[in-house]
């Protein structure tokens, strides 16, 4: 069965046109992801949603893959070149871009020394909150697998059971197996026996 094949233009129903962002933008980062890989390419995708939200693919740093850009078109070079995009989205991006490193950065306990008490405090609340989801995570895991536990040990339980009545059943019918045939021999059998020798 063919697949059918959808008009390419912009999708009235809003749930409709986000579950395709979000399936072709993981298509798109996938398909990036094996150019890189078959043919050892250096690879920066830079993706905005309809919500302004930022999406970014890279294969090595984003900041090192740019500057290699930038070098390469000769926008260093030339400053006037490199005024306008800094002035428009490129240059938008790029400040993004070191934002979201610099705040990794200081996630990771790295470059603190340039911050105000007031940008550590801000910091240690976010990484409390994190910590507090994170912990809240963590013991819902812990109960979800000593319930799955608890399931697969009445399971076994129950099936242990079972396989001791199983065999108490079996015990008692080779019992009763080995007396029905014992008492089916006449009851002077040893005596003929010592009789007709």
């Amino acid at each position: 069965m063919a697949r059918k094949k959808i008009p390419i233009k912009k999708i009235d129903n809003i749930n409709a046109r986000q579950v395709t962002f979000s399936k072709r933008r993981k298509g798109l980062f996938k398909k990036a992801h094996e150019l890189s890989t078959l043919c050892d390419a250096e690879i920066a995708l830079i993706v905005f949603s309809a919500t302004s939200k930022l999406f970014e693919y890279a294969t090595s740093s984003m900041h090192q893959i740019l500057e290699r850009r930038n070098r390469h078109s000769g926008i260093q070079d030339n400053p006037s070149i490199g005024q306008q995009l800094g002035s428009g989205t490129f240059g938008m991006l790029r400040k993004e871009i070191e934002d979201k490193t610099e705040e990794l950065s200081q996630l990771n306990g790295k470059d603190l020394g340039g911050l105000t008490i007031q940008e550590l405090q801000k910091l240690e609340e976010l990484l409390q909150g994190r910590w507090t989801t994170i912990s809240k995570i963590k013991d819902e895991k812990i109960i979800e697998e000593i319930n799955r536990l608890k399931t697969k040990e009445a399971e076994l339980t129950e099936e242990n059971q079972k396989l001791k009545q199983s065999f108490v059943r079996k015990q008692r019918q080779s019992y009763e197996s080995i007396t029905r045939s014992s008492s089916d021999l006449p009851p002077d059998y040893g005596c003929l026996y010592l009789n007709e020798t």
